[in-house]
């Protein structure tokens, strides 16, 4: 296969409908399954990067297929990690927020282009950094475009700002680094405003509305922003790695930064949020129940295109993948030379660190928590997806079913290589075949191919890459032909491309 027609199949869909509903616990382990080799990266990553303790999930087709812990969760008592061990997640709070912005949207609460001063109405003061600087929209604090300062460790430290100081902030503040929708740049703060634009839109605290509309719904019930309410034999307390010890992290209480940030929840409880997200990939017909639309869910991986070059993390992320990589909405977002399409996010946090990898075309996702300041869980997690898919655990692109437009455009296909003759497709030829090449150039272009492989066995399966687009290999007497088709947006059934190549060692 070609390399444009490898790429082409990172955007393979299918039909079948993903279940966002999983059992309360993790589903036993297949004993035919071996994870062994990425649990023992996390074994191994927990001693060397001296955590107290972490989990890790496999979520594949709406279910949890396998978790792990390891080490403890509370130095005091001494008590072991569970998958309802609770852990703050930091920055992966950001999708609970865009989407929760988002679902506003699709009730026609705000609008992703409106000013975000018409939502909060503090920002109206604001003096921006130069005279021609365009006034921040909804859409360029979701893609971090805002031209707000980049502020880690910062804004972790924010968390526990109540919003009546929060307020006062907004109104005393000086927060640009540059024009907005000029550049990429990641700001806590940006998402902070989404949460106030949340409270003044719906309402209700951000936090009681990104709690009905996604956390109840999906049942995820040990869920939430007070980390104190959460029992102490529940949640998983921080700690920070130092002087060869470990030192406890103050919990910081929820406040007006949690919507970038401050979300506690469990391992089974995540692992619905990824089913939930998963199940929104393919596009397809049928019911859309989840609280929040699939075509919604999808705007996730929409970005304001300003791309960087992006490595995975971890020695078995090496410089041998270069990525594209650009910041969606709550979610980055790159192209990988082995998984295609990735959404990512990692959370870093006093006294936590945590990292999300999903595949949408596969219906994979995997997670890790950990208990220790700024953990930097995306380099095992990464690791760890390396090895799965060398050992094909972690599945394959999604086919799509034919349609029966290309299933005809296929039978066509093969009668003008049988012939020698694209004249035999009569109307099925778009109108563009014969003024690009006449019939006589392309009889001549089928002659050559079939002297070279002779008859070919033209009713092999196909597959579609779109409603309108196909590849496939045909087994020769003398080699193999691979070809792509390429039907027109027309009504009718019409072939626009049809390219067919010998396929040489």
């Amino acid at each position: 296969m070609s390399n444009t027609m490898r790429r082409n199949c990172w955007s393979l869909l299918n039909l079948a409908l993903i279940s966002c509903l999983l059992p309360l616990q993790a589903l036993a382990d297949d004993p035919a399954v071996s994870y062994e080799p990425a649990d023992e990266i996390f074994r191994n990553f927990r001693l060397d990067a001296h955590v107290p303790g972490l989990v890790y999930g496999v979520v594949a087709d709406g279910k949890l297929v396998h978790i792990q812990t390891y080490g403890i969760q509370d130095l005091e008592t001494q008590a072991p990690i569970t998958p309802d061990s609770l852990f703050r997640i930091a920055s992966m709070t950001k999708a609970f927020t865009a989407l929760t912005v988002l679902k506003l949207r699709d009730d026609e609460l705000l609008r992703l282009d409106a000013y975000a001063e018409d939502y909060v109405p503090e920002l109206r003061n604001w003096r921006y950094p130069t005279d021609d600087s365009p006034r921040i929209r909804v859409r360029d604090l979701l893609n971090h475009v805002g031209g707000l300062v980049t502020d880690d460790p910062w804004g972790d430290r924010q968390q526990p700002l109540q919003e009546e100081a929060f307020t006062a902030f907004l109104n005393n503040s000086e927060p640009f680094d540059r024009a907005p929708q000029t550049a990429f740049e990641y700001s806590n703060l940006g998402f902070a405003l989404l949460g106030r634009a949340i409270t003044n839109v719906s309402g209700r605290p951000f936090a009681e509305t990104i709690t009905t509309t996604l956390l109840t719904p999906l049942g995820m019930t040990s869920s939430g922003f007070e980390a104190n309410d959460a029992p102490r034999e529940q949640r998983a307390m921080g700690y920070r790695w130092e002087n060869d010890a470990w030192l406890p992290e103050p919990t910081l209480a929820h406040g007006a930064f949690g919507a970038m940030g401050g979300l506690q929840t469990s391992a089974n409880d995540y692992a619905r949020w990824v089913a939930f997200l998963l199940s929104a990939w393919p596009a397809r017909d049928g019911a859309d129940n989840g609280p929040v639309k699939r075509a919604t869910v999808r705007e996730l991986a929409t970005g304001s295109n300003f791309p960087l070059l992006w490595y995975r993390s971890g020695p078995e992320g090496s410089k041998d993948c270069p990525e594209a990589w650009n910041y969606g909405m709550g979610m980055g977002v790159r192209q990988d030379c082995s998984f295609g399409t990735v959404l990512s996010h990692g959370g870093g946090y006093p006294g936590y660190g945590s990292y999300v990898i999903l595949l949408p075309d596969r219906g994979i996702g995997l997670f890790a928590f950990a208990n220790r300041t700024y953990t930097p869980a995306s380099i095992p997690l990464w690791d760890a997806a390396v090895v799965l898919e060398e050992a094909g655990l972690l599945g394959s692109e999604r086919t799509v079913p034919a349609s029966a437009k290309l299933v005809t455009a296929y039978e066509t296909a093969a009668a003008i290589y049988t012939a020698g003759d694209v004249n035999v497709a009569g109307d099925l030829l778009a109108v563009n075949i014969l003024l690009d090449h006449d019939a006589d150039i392309r009889a001549q272009e089928l002659a050559e191919l079939k002297s070279e492989v002779g008859d070919c066995e033209t009713t092999s399966p196909m597959t579609a890459t779109g409603a309108l687009s196909a590849e496939f290999t045909w087994v020769c007497e003398h080699g193999r032909l691979e070809g792509s088709l390429l039907l027109a947006p027309t009504k009718a059934t019409q072939i626009q491309q049809l390219l067919l190549e010998v396929i040489t060692p």
